[in-house]
């Protein structure tokens, strides 16, 4: 699709195909992260601490949904620069075999005083089913046509 920032219209919403959260996907986040806590590797442990099975890391939690959004390609070749996350909250456990997706919308864009580019705010949520996961604000620099 390919957005320039003249092109981002606040209010636009946009939902990516889903993806199913495999033990080997949390294993994996473990190996990269070196966070082996046991939430994320012992099913025992996880069940104790009240929880169904072994749950993903909320930080692989926020990296999965910066992944599904990209499969959109909303910004492909527009792209400069994530200027970061704001108000991030963990809202429900994610467990090995959910299925999730994300919805985000465009909540505010301003142009950039200092470079032909704008400034997007995007409202990004994880869901699994109707449940918000994750929800978090994105903030991101993008080309402008001209």
């Amino acid at each position: 699709m390919n957005l320039f920032f003249e092109d981002v219209e606040v209010g636009a919403h946009y939902v990516t195909d889903a993806h199913e959260i495999t033990s080997a996907d949390i294993a994996d986040f473990c190996r990269l992260t070196r966070d082996h806590h046991p939430l994320h590797t012992d099913e025992a442990y996880a069940k104790a601490a009240g929880f169904g099975g072994i749950i993903a890391h909320g930080l692989y939690g926020l990296s999965l949904m910066e992944g599904l959004k990209t499969e959109l390609k909303l910004y492909e070749e527009t792209s400069i620069a994530s200027l970061g996350w704001n108000n991030v909250r963990f809202v429900k456990p994610i467990l090995a075999g959910d299925t999730v997706r994300v919805e985000m919308e465009f909540t505010a864009k301003r142009a950039s005083a200092s470079r032909p580019a704008g400034v997007i705010t995007e409202a990004v949520r994880l869901m699994r089913g109707d449940e918000v996961v994750i929800d978090a604000e994105h903030i991101s620099l993008i080309r402008q046509k001209g």
